[in-house]
């Protein structure tokens, strides 16, 4: 399944989001503020207490940022440390957000730590992309409404593009504050941002952290290793089950040359492990339904040894995305097809 870029329509049936901000003890706007404006006389927006091109945001922090998109536009990435070109395009994003004067801030949600963050916009974005089958997934909000503009990493030259079109909305909507800015490498990680964290997100589990700073460094042992200790002492904590999937997915393909494997595949049909490597780099890519879809028919044409290395494989990939998700649903039932 490619990828989904922006388009015009994203700008246009967003969905409100005020009732995210409603919950007891939501901050409110104050006063001299209307919506699709700036205080009077501020001379900065975006979230409040929260100053930087990016900051980190979780369930009990999305609220200030529905309110900042009040008077400053937001652009929003849902990004997760297991697939690391989703943070650096998280972090090309804020880079943008610094050369453009602070126009628009960028707020980070690490999906694997928002679960509510994430059920609250999947209608939305069902409603534009379909399932969503990659990361990062970027959206702009305005005056509390999110506007879809793709799924996974895009060239920046259409990025900038789509970034003038969401800035022009919002002049044609009064929203027009700016977030102050400094002269870092526009990440937001400087001053009060400097841990990454909110002060309000939840702490991670000590295994789950380990890990995170593992993948931060790319070292997929130790990184295994924190998650296996994890299930060792929770064999249900699924954060941990499907973390340990997805990092040891990245340490089969990190020395990988992705145009080699795939082209391996192409004239090795039969080949099972080029097939089990291109599902691999499939996934990787955001390519699920067709790591899946691979994997499911070199089952169906093979048989004896070959047959059942295929299918454990596919097995394993299944708990790489969750057993929740309706593509391994769906290719759980191709898999029994083509067995029997």
């Amino acid at each position: 399944m490619s990828q989904q870029p922006f388009s015009s329509a994203a700008l246009r049936g967003a969905v409100d989001l005020s009732a995210l901000s409603s919950r007891p003890g939501a901050p409110t706007a104050a006063a001299g503020q209307q919506p699709g404006g700036a205080p009077a006389g501020a001379p900065a927006g975006g979230v409040p207490g929260r100053s930087g091109a990016l900051v980190q945001v979780s369930d009990d922090t999305f609220e200030s940022v529905v309110n900042a998109s009040l008077t400053t536009p937001v652009v929003l990435v849902l990004w997760t440390p297991q697939l690391p070109e989703s943070l650096t395009h998280l972090r090309d994003l804020a880079e943008r957000a610094r050369t453009m004067g602070g126009r628009f801030q960028v707020a980070g949600v690490d999906v694997a730590g928002s679960p509510g963050i994430l059920q609250a916009l999947t209608p939305v974005l069902q409603q534009v992309f379909g399932q969503v089958s990659s990361l990062p997934v970027v959206m702009g909000l305005l005056s509390g409404q999110p506007m879809p503009f793709y799924l996974g990493v895009q060239p920046m030259e259409q990025v900038d593009q789509l970034l003038e079109k969401f800035l022009e909305a919002a002049v044609q909507n009064a929203v027009t504050g700016r977030v102050e800015v400094g002269e870092d490498d526009g990440t937001g990680e400087q001053g009060d941002e400097a841990d990454g964290q909110d002060e309000g997100a939840a702490e991670l589990p000590p295994q789950h952290q380990e890990a995170y700073d593992a993948i931060d460094r790319g070292d997929w042992a130790a990184a295994i290793t924190a998650y296996e200790q994890a299930l060792a002492q929770d064999s249900s904590d699924e954060l941990a089950r499907l973390g340990l999937g997805q990092v040891r997915l990245l340490e089969r393909t990190s020395g990988m040359d992705l145009a080699a494997v795939r082209q391996a595949a192409a004239d090795r049909p039969d080949d099972v492990q080029a097939q089990m490597d291109a599902a691999d780099v499939d996934l990787v890519g955001g390519h699920v339904e067709d790591g899946f879809g691979r994997l499911v028919e070199t089952v169906r044409r093979t048989a004896g040894e070959d047959r059942d290395r295929a299918r454990t494989h596919l097995l394993g990939l299944f708990e790489v995305v969750g057993a929740q998700d309706p593509r391994v649903a769906k290719a759980r039932q191709a898999l029994m097809s083509a067995l029997y």
